[in-house]
């Protein structure tokens, strides 16, 4: 299997639009989801030091490193939801047992990526209200990247 989340935007792209079992919706919500944790550490990054207040530069450092973290975990998600798939796609040829484990053990990167994109927006308020005010419109569009991750990732739990 590919390791997608190493390519350029223009090969995963390619790969996502190709005749290809793999990468598919999990692995597009997941970069679309991290385009939106990217976003945040963005804001928090520009924001950083630009506080007179210690504690909210504390928490603005916090933001950073959070969204750092959850960024690169749906990173990883891109590839393990490719891989997990993929073992769906193989136990259509076994039994009904096997092909119900392999949906089953499927459905916990998406349900991971509807709990890391929850986690994320839970740290929007504090940017709008502490961050820097220019980039207000950068944490909308990650707000909307962040729900629409979580609905397309919601959506493959069913």
């Amino acid at each position: 299997m590919k390791n997608f989340k190493n390519q350029t935007l223009k090969e995963f792209l390619d790969h996502l639009s190709a005749k290809e079992p793999v990468p598919g919706g999990g692995a597009a919500a997941a970069l679309t989801a991290a385009s939106g944790a990217a976003l945040i550490s963005m804001v928090a990054n520009y924001s950083k030091s630009k506080s007179p207040s210690n504690s909210i530069n504390k928490e603005i450092n916090n933001i950073f490193s959070k969204s750092e973290k959850i960024r690169k975990r749906l990173l990883e998600l891109v590839d393990l939801d490719a891989k997990a798939y993929l073992k769906v796609v193989a136990a259509r040829k076994g039994s009904p047992a096997q092909r119900a484990r392999a949906a089953k053990a499927a459905q916990k990167v998406p349900l991971e990526v509807c709990r890391l994109c929850y986690e994320a927006t839970q740290m929007t308020p504090f940017l709008v209200q502490n961050g820097n005010k220019y980039l207000l419109s950068d944490v909308e569009v990650a707000i909307e990247l962040l729900l629409a991750a979580f609905q397309s990732s919601y959506v493959l739990t069913k």
